[in-house]
């Protein structure tokens, strides 16, 4: 079974485990247990070097237990050198490829632990001058993953990695927010029509529309970094459940000293490990957050759709840059295709962060066994986000023109100006001008004068659109 994409001799080691013994290519730094994770989980065909992030965190883990192990006299100084410097290595990228147990998994992320610990071993094994396979020297379980389980070193892995994936995600979206200010400033002063309920309201600027988006998304960047630091809490040293069997009374803290300067992240050891081993409220409060800017990227993305449709027949206020033919069988049709691949990822993500409460929610006693789909939706998510701002960043917003004249011609032609009137007029009588420009097709500019309820000097100032996109003070005449 070729599993990763590399030639084999065709040689073979011979490994076994509880449930026996297994041929192993020579070229594989994973052994038997990852054989059988691989050979078991085809769920969705997405192998743990997909997310890099997690591999490297995975590694710094190690090495950080490792460091530990040896500070505290559990683990041979040149074992421990060996796992470290094997684990340098992974955190460079080298070996990802041999990362290959499908992301979605049952056994609580056991597969995904002992992937790590076997291509550590194996690597710690080389560089200790032995073959793969020659365990005595350096075991998967007994050395990399002395003093952890599964159940503290894979959510630590996990928590470390997420908050490098939640850093990407700001700094996307900060280049988003960045070219909606920029299209704020040169749309400063186009005049048009805001609209609320799809019905005329009151005169604005197109650049305050953009300027809104920008400042909607600005409060999603507050959100995330607050949710970013509940993944700060580390549970190594738990072990099992939380209680630290065959753990040094001073390894949790130690370990996570190491892992503070490995990671360069302020990372603290839970109060409470056995209700850290079993919780997953921060996988919940960052799966809401991304759905949160799931939904306000796709009302934006919704809002660039109706404002750029026609272009006959539409709104036709703004212009999205053409990005490809849109019909096989209507000539010159180009659809808003960046918007609407936007409006899908949102969709998923909305999706996945439903998977996240249900898979929370079905966590029983001292462990939830269904991080694994947890794990994969969020960075999923995550992954899918910045792309999907990127792309929308780059073939969308930094492109967008303004049809000017429409938009002043809508501001002209709309009877939602009358609304500035209502000072003056009070509320009765600008109805009854409403209502008749709705009956006559006269405008209000015009009605207003024809009933002489206003000279035409007054009105001027009243109307100019340009008077009714701010507040401003009523001078009684």
């Amino acid at each position: 079974m070729d599993i990763v994409n590399i030639k084999l001799s065709g040689k073979t080691r011979r490994e076994h485990d509880l449930l026996g013994e297994m041929e192993i290519p020579v070229e594989y730094y994973f052994g038997i247990q990852t054989m059988r994770a691989a050979d078991n989980f085809h769920i969705s065909r997405v192998r743990l070097n997909f997310f890099p992030e997690l591999i490297r965190a995975l590694a710094e883990v190690k090495e950080g237990a490792a460091r530990a192990n040896r500070d505290l006299g559990l683990l041979d100084p040149q074992i421990a050198e060996a796992i470290v410097r094997a684990c340098e290595e992974l955190r460079e990228g080298k070996l990802r490829e041999q990362f290959v147990v499908d992301m979605v998994q049952g056994g609580a992320g056991t597969s995904t632990n002992m992937n790590a610990n076997e291509v550590i071993a194996n690597r710690a094994l080389e560089l200790l001058g032995h073959t793969k396979g020659e365990y005595q020297y350096c075991h998967p379980n007994n050395h990399v993953n002395l003093s952890q389980s599964t159940n503290d070193a894979y959510p630590t892995s996990v928590r470390i990695a997420t908050v490098r994936s939640i850093e990407k995600l700001v700094e996307a979206l900060r280049r988003l927010i960045d070219a909606f200010h920029a299209k704020g400033a040169e749309f400063a002063g186009v005049i048009k029509m805001g609209r609320t309920q799809l019905q005329d309201a009151v005169p604005m600027t197109l650049g305050q529309e953009f300027e809104a988006y920008a400042a909607t998304l600005t409060e999603e960047i507050d959100r995330l970094e607050s949710n970013m630091h509940l993944f700060y809490e580390i549970n190594m040293g738990a072990t099992a459940i939380g209680t630290g069997i065959n753990a040094d009374p001073d390894y949790a803290a130690l370990c996570t000293k190491h892992l503070c300067q490995i990671t360069g992240l302020p990372l603290r050891e839970s109060s409470n490990l056995v209700e850290a081993t079993s919780d997953t409220g921060a996988f919940i409060m960052n799966s809401s957050a991304l759905k949160r800017l799931a939904v306000k990227l796709s009302k934006i993305c919704n809002d660039l759709r109706l404002l750029s449709s026609g272009p006959r027949c539409g709104l036709n206020e703004i212009n999205l840059p053409p990005r490809q033919p849109g019909s096989s069988i209507m000539p010159g049709k180009v659809n808003p295709v960046i918007p609407e691949v936007v409006n899908q990822v949102a969709f998923r993500v909305i999706g996945n962060d439903l998977t996240v409460t249900f898979a929370a929610e079905a966590g029983q006693l001292e462990l939830n066994v269904m991080e694994p789909i947890i794990v994969y939706v969020l960075f999923e998510s995550i992954e899918m986000l910045i792309h999907a701002i990127d792309t929308l960043r780059e073939k969308c917003i930094v492109g967008i023109t303004a049809n000017e004249e429409v938009c002043r011609r809508m501001v002209h032609g709309s009877i939602g100006v009358v609304t500035a009137l209502n000072p003056y007029l009070g509320y009765e009588t600008s109805s009854m001008l409403a209502k008749e420009a709705l009956q006559t097709g006269k405008g209000i500019y015009e009605l207003v004068l024809e009933h002489k309820l206003m000279s035409q000097e007054e009105l001027d100032k009243v109307l100019s659109p340009e008077q009714m996109i701010h507040p401003r003070k009523r001078v009684e005449e």
